[in-house]
């Protein structure tokens, strides 16, 4: 009795864990969204957008649309109430890799014109539909290039690249941000890690976001991996398989 009670008790605080875990990985997601949404409304404020309807109006677009995401990702924390095997039950459909890229740089827009920077798209895969989830995966894409822009020193230059292997697809997103050493490379997808030392301790998001990347990705049968170097920027790299 003593060994089953023991058990039961190891095998709910897991759960509760994952579970949190899940909530803090979702709770994450809504900062860049309000980011962008604040600085939208700065810029209608500011007396020379005010009176040009066309900006006016592409703000507001950008408020209606970051309003419509952020929605969504609480819909589905309320849907999702059961974590089996620490993996999210996701339904995928067939999706276009380039679209979904296309549609989380215009989520990051605004971020990266605040800091006077630039996303430069390579798409040049050939081959480029893969079976995911729409949403997941355009999170995944919008975190990475978020996190690109948090840890860039100057102005964030982002460069994402698409190319084909025989089966599969890979993304690569290139930063000129700070870098990192091999240790933090080795830790850097796990759950609450952050580098103890330097400015990077000072930035959240570490912690929490690249741990849902890395989650998602393998729930999509593919793998994530980093290359770095202190001071020279890094790159991010998801392999996919093709349908």
């Amino acid at each position: 009795a003593f060994i089953s009670s023991l058990y039961q008790m190891i095998k709910q605080k897991q759960i509760s864990e994952i579970k949190t875990d899940f909530i803090n990985n979702m709770t994450h997601e809504f900062k860049t969204p309000i980011a962008t949404i604040n600085l939208a409304l700065d810029a209608i404020k500011n007396p020379k957008i005010i009176d040009e309807k066309d900006k006016v109006l592409r703000y507001v677009q950008m408020i209606r649309d970051e309003n419509k995401r952020m929605h969504a990702q609480v819909e589905n924390v309320l849907r999702i109430s059961k974590l089996e095997k620490n993996q999210l039950d996701l339904s995928k459909e067939k999706q276009d890799i380039h679209d979904l890229i296309e549609e989380a740089t215009t989520h990051v827009e605004l971020l990266v014109n605040s800091k006077e920077g630039k996303i430069n798209l390579h798409l040049d895969a050939s081959l480029s539909e893969v079976l995911a989830n729409e949403f997941h995966f355009t999170n995944v894409i919008v975190n990475m290039l978020d996190n690109a822009i948090k840890y860039s020193k100057d102005a964030p230059i982002i460069d994402v690249y698409t190319e084909n292997t025989p089966k599969n697809i890979i993304i690569k997103i290139k930063d000129n941000g700070i870098g990192m050493n091999k240790n933090v490379q080795k830790n850097i997808f796990r759950k609450f890690y952050r580098e103890e030392t330097g400015n990077i301790h000072n930035v959240k998001g570490h912690g929490l976001g690249l741990a849902y990347v890395k989650k998602i990705v393998e729930n999509h049968q593919g793998i994530v991996f980093v290359e770095s170097e202190k001071g020279n920027g890094s790159t991010f790299s998801i392999k996919l398989p093709l349908i």
